[in-house]
């Protein structure tokens, strides 16, 4: 127990620094950050100027896999949540999944980052930090939380590393369409997972299935 709790405190502290990092590096210019940032955009605009099948496919991903397609699936959690009763686990994933938006919004209006200049595809509101990252991290960690206690062993690691692949592709993704720079990324994944630990914290799900517990490995309320 104490060595999960000093890896949840750690995880927080390094979550926190990296926030903090990306926004102070972006409203002091910091050199490092936006030689970092500028490269991997021209890098990937260069690409993608030149090829409008693979930045079409790179908008239809991050459609599908983005924060309302995990909004779908926690509306369909919702529902058997309150079928079932489970008050708790329904008023977690309004709280987190549904919203998340609200977070972004508000971390987006404080810092007032601008697009990048070079964008391939379209992006409503400011930059910093990604509504995407942040939403994708939210959703994946929000529903494997509701579902863990449900599901085998051998399903539970498929999801996990499915989950995580799509916080890192969708992440990308984002730089890839040059609508949001690698540092944006990097702080929409950091204020996602720090979002989804006070989530748990202030409103924590219970099993949909009487029979099921909540895994220590999850439930960072304990």
């Amino acid at each position: 127990m104490a060595s999960k709790k000093t890896w949840l405190i750690a995880s927080v502290v390094v979550a926190v620094a990296v926030y903090a990092t990306m926004w102070v590096g972006y409203a002091l210019n910091w050199g490092w950050l936006d030689a970092v940032d500028t490269d991997l955009l021209q890098a990937f605009h260069n690409f993608g100027a030149k090829r409008p099948e693979w930045v079409q496919f790179w908008v239809v991903f991050c459609v599908v896999f983005g924060p309302n397609g995990f909004r779908v699936v926690a509306l369909v959690l919702f529902v058997v949540a309150l079928v079932r009763r489970k008050l708790a686990t329904a008023l977690f994933l309004v709280v987190s999944v549904g919203l998340m938006g609200l977070v972004t919004e508000g971390a987006k209006y404080l810092a007032g980052r601008p697009r990048p200049a070079t964008a391939l595809a379209y992006g409503s509101s400011t930059s910093f930090p990604s509504g995407h990252a942040l939403g994708v991290m939210v959703g994946v960690l929000a529903l494997l939380t509701v579902l863990w206690p449900q599901i085998s062993r051998r399903l539970r690691l498929v999801l996990a590393c499915i989950g995580g692949v799509l916080i890192v592709v969708v992440g990308v993704g984002r730089v890839v369409l040059n609508v949001h720079h690698p540092s944006d990324v990097l702080a929409g994944w950091a204020l996602g997972y720090l979002y989804f630990l006070l989530c748990v914290r202030l409103v924590p799900p219970r099993p949909l299935s009487s029979a099921a517990e909540t895994p220590a490995a999850l439930d960072t309320s304990r």
